[in-house]
């Protein structure tokens, strides 16, 4: 996979890979730039929660119909030292519907240690969570 980033002025950047979609990034006032995109940090919590979406609703494919909504909110916790990557994420799926949670868990599962490429990439710990029908559902 290739992806091309190209300066726009200041901190500001886009990218652009295989899929023709262009992505804007910038930093913020605290880092020189003018908040004019999201910056890398946050694209990353936003590719692994998409990258986990995608996983899960693929391994849960023939429930789909069963499923009214799915939110998942990614809160990491960066190092106080440089550089200030993620050390843990907290992923919080919000899912809404007539499914049994042990069959979300078991996708989560799978996605995070199987097949989601993103998390395997990453070597902050990452902490799932679910919440089911707007109840706090432990992991069983």
């Amino acid at each position: 996979m290739n992806v091309t980033t190209v300066w726009k002025g200041k901190r500001a950047f886009t990218s652009e890979g295989p899929s023709g979609y262009a992505v804007g990034m910038d930093a913020t006032a605290a880092y020189g730039g003018d908040s004019k995109g999201a910056t890398p940090m946050e694209l990353l919590l936003a590719g692994l929660g998409g990258c986990m979406g995608i996983d899960i609703t693929m391994i849960l494919d023939a429930f789909l119909d069963k499923i009214t909504g799915i939110e998942i909110e990614a809160q990491g916790t960066r190092s106080e030292g440089m550089p200030k990557g993620f050390t843990a994420i907290d992923l919080i799926f919000k899912v809404d519907g007539d499914i049994p949670d042990y069959r979300i868990w078991k996708a989560i599962q799978m996605a995070e240690e199987k097949y989601c490429a993103v998390s395997a990439s990453l070597s902050a710990d990452i902490h799932p969570k679910l919440i089911l029908n707007g109840v706090d559902t432990p992991r069983p």
